[in-house]
């Protein structure tokens, strides 16, 4: 008898973890799988942040941190917002959590009411509706397909705002499909947003170093809006520290005390040695992340040349982050070997088991007719996994 609160029944699997996890348990089985379903730099975390996780240990800093964050750490992410983004936060304005997922979670729980509409625009990162739900919000989504660069027009925008609208969350460089919005883009959505005095804005810049376009643009920079904006950040994809587990807020200060209120009831403060080496990552200059962006784009123009080369794909060039979301639905209905693909989900599972590559369904991501590609692995995984889509791809008639 299931006796787990409608709560955890409600919730789905996060689709890019289960994808992984299949991944893994295929490979335990002997099967070469090549994994590009994963959302993590294949780089190591630079040297001299690992040598101050490293001097804080020595130094014995290993005991309980304050709930929003170490001092020294939430001044160097004050500086580090005027300094990349000309964003005014104060150091009583940051919340450090173990992640930018945290940090997420931490807001919606602290705004969202019951009933409350979160505008979500689509394609989304797999979390944003879960974190609604628990919340019991209700997500309203705004589909954004290729032919906009995935991208929604502030038309949009203002027809999915409601009286029951209570805050919209996206991502720009956007998990999955790369997109970035500039600043004459966001300066558009900021002006319906300045009509909604109602609506809070949740912006996603976990990638914001990840930019092969130039400088990162983030929507808090327009004083209209600027006290409903949250802008949410971290150290795990620019600074290669997934496994570090340190994201962070810049938010109205009403807003940061009660995610601060509800931290100190889940988590606490995040790891020390943790916060010393993101203390370390957040005051480096950014150009020490430009060797890896470089690297990133290099990647990008290659697996695009390749997919291009296999009847049927549609692909755009993505501007950040590290993914490729390219359109597939020319092979929904198509099969093989008693296979038929209906949607997203079987085209993926396809190329897992026929292909021996891992990808995530669109559908995770709110668009049914795409796949995520993750471009984080080695130059010759990603043409011989090119490869092994194009091979796969081709047995479907």
């Amino acid at each position: 008898m299931n006796q787990l609160s409608d709560r955890i029944n409600n919730l789905e699997e996060s689709q890019t973890i289960a994808m992984s996890k299949k991944s893994r348990e295929l490979q335990a089985q002997g099967k070469k799988i090549i994994n590009l379903s994963v959302g993590e730099p294949d780089f190591n975390t630079p040297d001299f942040i690992k040598d101050a996780a490293k001097k804080a240990i020595d130094d014995n800093i290993t005991r309980y941190t304050p709930v929003p964050g170490i001092a020294d750490l939430c001044k160097a992410i004050s500086e580090k917002f005027k300094r990349d983004n000309n964003l005014n936060y104060a150091p009583d304005q940051i919340i450090v959590s173990t992640g930018a997922k945290q940090s997420i979670i931490n807001v919606v729980l602290c705004l969202v009411n019951p009933g409350d509409e979160v505008i979500i625009p689509a394609p989304y990162w797999v979390s944003y509706l879960e974190c609604v739900k628990l919340a019991e919000g209700k997500s309203v989504i705004v589909p954004a397909g290729i032919e906009s660069n995935f991208k929604i027009t502030p038309a949009q925008l203002e027809k999915a705002i409601t009286p029951k609208s209570k805050l919209i969350i996206f991502s720009s460089p956007c998990n999955p499909s790369g997109a970035m919005y500039s600043k004459d883009e966001l300066k558009a959505l900021a002006a319906v947003l300045e009509k909604h005095p109602h609506v809070f804005i949740l912006s996603d810049e976990i990638y914001e170093h990840i930019n092969f376009v130039g400088k990162h643009e983030s929507i808090a920079q327009f004083p209209a809006i600027y006290d409903r904006v949250i802008t949410v950040n971290g150290v795990s994809k620019g600074a290669a520290m997934t496994g570090w587990r340190i994201g962070y807020i810049g938010a109205p200060l009403w807003i940061a005390k009660a995610c601060d209120k509800l931290q100190g009831q889940f988590t606490s403060g995040a790891s020390s040695i943790s916060q010393m080496a993101a203390l370390a990552a957040v005051k480096a200059d950014p150009s020490v992340t430009f060797e890896m962006r470089d690297t990133f784009k290099k990647r990008r123009d290659i697996v695009i040349g390749l997919l291009k080369e296999i009847p049927g794909v549609k692909t755009n060039t993505p501007e950040g982050a590290f993914y490729l979301f390219p359109d597939v639905s020319s092979y929904f209905g198509k099969s093989f070997n008693g296979v038929k693909i209906k949607n997203s989900t079987d085209l993926s599972m396809y190329l897992l088991e026929e292909g021996n590559v891992a990808t995530v369904a669109g559908s995770a991501f709110g668009d049914d007719n795409c796949i995520r590609l993750s471009y984080a692995a080695a130059e010759s995984q990603l043409v011989q996994a090119a490869g092994q889509i194009k091979e796969a791809l081709a047995k479907l008639n």
